[in-house]
Formats: structure tokens, sequence, C-alpha cells
């Protein structure tokens, strides 16, 4: 199967990655900003999954020229991609009065746009089956607990929720199927810059191990669901 991952040079991503590479017959192109971090991602997969494919594809997905720079670079390796995780998330943890409206472009950009603009580049090379899964948060789920300083994180992943459903109608004809995952707390950087000292109940580890097989599997039962995977919300 082909898969492209991103966020993937720490965290949860990095974690996803290395959990498809454990499965047979998944090539991965994993995506993520620092160019140093996936090649020793991919060096570690090599040692731990010898027969592992992973494809390191350096950019910044705040970036204007997805159709020129990134889909040329993805299509030199895929034809088709059977899973599509957009998991590249950014968080900004400040009381709104402080917020600029740069830090709301940023933010947008990383955890909405991105997702948008990475779905037009790879829905050409989907097919029937193929699976879009968007990594939000229990902070985007209308009706969960908020936080302070967090209001822009959250409403980012509000969008993307709103935005799952609305695709996986739009391509319910194409029999491509696109969920949202709705993370709660998982023990990463993120995490520990919006609530320090707390530990999470799952390491990123552990999440990364469901988010992949629901990637696998998932699309045979869900379609346009944002779905809680939540233990304990801080």
């Amino acid at each position: 199967m082909n898969i492209i991952v991103t966020g993937s040079s720490k965290g949860i991503g990095l974690e996803i990655v290395k959990s498809f590479a454990s499965h047979e017959k998944c090539k991965v192109i994993a995506i993520a900003r620092n160019e140093l971090s996936l090649l020793r991602l991919k060096e570690e997969c090599s040692v731990l999954f010898p027969d592992s494919t992973i494809i390191p594809i350096p950019f910044d997905l705040s970036a204007t020229a997805f159709r020129t720079e990134l889909q040329p670079r993805i299509q030199k390796h895929f034809s088709k991609i059977d899973i599509l995780i957009n998991n590249a998330g950014k968080m900004i943890n400040k009381p709104f009065e402080q917020l600029t409206e740069y830090e709301f472009d940023t933010l947008m950009d990383v955890n909405l746009k991105s997702a948008f603009k990475m779905i037009k580049v790879c829905l050409p090379m989907m097919h029937k089956g193929s699976h879009i899964v968007n990594i939000g948060s229990m902070g985007g789920v209308q009706g969960s607990s908020k936080f302070p300083g967090l209001s822009l994180y959250s409403a980012s992943k509000g969008a993307l929720a709103v935005l799952t459903e609305c695709l996986a109608e739009e391509l319910k004809d194409k029999k491509i199927s696109v969920n949202c995952l709705a993370l709660g707390a998982v023990q990463t950087e993120m995490l520990q810059s919006a609530f320090p000292g707390y530990h999470a109940p799952n390491t990123p580890e552990q999440m990364a191990s469901f988010i992949t097989n629901f990637a696998l599997t998932g699309a045979q039962f869900f379609n346009g669901k944002i779905l809680p995977v939540s233990i304990s919300t801080p």
C-alpha cells in the first residue's frame, strides 16, 4: 500500500510512520519540515524493519508551492495513493486578547489549509477504496471540554472536522472514504506546552498503533465520521 503521512518528524506522526513500516508491503512518504529528523526516521526504520520503504520528503506545509514542488515529488514515487494521513499540527497557547492575525493565519495554514492542499494534490492519485484520515482533536469537537488559551487551536480542529464531513459527502461516489480522529490527551511535546506537568494516559506509540490500524481497516466501517479517541481530556 502507498501511504502519505504529514507531520512525520516527531511525536505521533513519527510513530505512525514507524507503525506502517512494521507492516509488509507498505510504502510510506513521510513529510515534514525537518529533513534531518526525516533521514533519522528512515534510518531507524531500515534497522528495525529491513524490508520497509520510507521515502522522506522535506517540505514546509505552510508554503504555497504544493502543486509545483510537492506534487511532482510525490508522483516521482507514487502513481496511486491508498492512504493519506493529515497529521501535521501546530498549537498556540495564548489568551485570546493577545492573539494576532499573523498567529491566526499561521495556525490555520498548518492545521486546516495544509490538509485542504494535501487532499487537493493527492486526489488525482486516489481510487476506489482510498482512505483520507484527518487527525483532529477533542478540543475541536462541539460540546467537549474547552481550555483557556487554546481558542485558535480548537477552532482550527473544529473546522477540520466539518471539512471531513463535507468531503466524505462529495467523494462518496468515488468510493473514497474521509474520516477524522479526534484525539484526546497523548504524551507529546505539544501536550506539554499546553498542560505543563500533566501526564497523559496514552503514549505516541499507542496512539500511532491505533491510527495505523484505523487507516488500514476503518474505511470498511466508517465514512464522514468524527470519532473521539480519548480516555482523558485534560
